[in-house]
């Protein structure tokens, strides 16, 4: 006798119940890291074609922190350098946390990769506001460039989590609609 709707559907009976964390949290590093690259290559490109500096982000990124750590009594130089090590300190981390959170956190579990990646987008958009909200708190910024930061920033995360959820989603196999639909039949 086959699988009713409810077996074929669940996530308890699924794949993704056997996967190991170390699994996840592989497969998060590598769309972390992947995600964060396309998203720079990305907003650099977009810097440089309307006459920006291509950096220009890293180096607010980089003052950001140095600001930060100077209320916490400590020193570092802020910059590009500081900018790009922090962002790719940060998008890495972001992935490999995402991937644990998919495969150990039963309510949070998605079944399909178009599930993971909307999963993906709210996780990043969500996590990312307090890390930017740190930027015009402890800068001087003014409304243009408060607004550009985060219309950008909301634009290039979106970036990211989608390949960080689609990169996940392929490496702990999970199926798309189309393939649950075609195993049913």
């Amino acid at each position: 006798m086959g699988k009713t709707y409810i077996q074929e559907s669940s996530l308890a009976a699924g794949h993704i119940g056997h996967t190991p964390l170390a699994r996840g949290m592989g497969w998060g590093l590598i769309g972390g890291l992947a995600g964060t690259m396309a998203m720079d290559i990305l907003l650099m490109s977009a810097l440089w074609a309307v006459g920006l500096p291509f950096e220009f982000c890293f180096s607010l990124v980089g003052d950001t922190i140095a600001r930060f750590i100077s209320l916490l009594g400590g020193d570092i130089s802020g910059g590009i350098l500081t900018g790009i090590v922090t962002h790719y300190l940060i998008g890495p981390l972001v992935g490999i946390l995402f991937g644990t959170i998919v495969v150990k956190v039963p309510a949070l579990r998605v079944g399909t990769k178009k599930k993971c990646i909307i999963a993906a987008i709210l996780y990043v958009e969500i996590l990312s506001q307090p890390l930017l909200a740190m930027a015009p708190l402890l800068l001087k910024m003014d409304k243009l460039t408060v607004t550009l930061w985060f219309g950008g920033s909301l634009f290039m995360h979106l970036i990211l989590a989608v390949i960080l959820g689609s990169i996940v989603g392929s490496g702990l196999h999970l199926k798309s609609l189309t393939d649950r639909r075609l195993l049913s039949i």
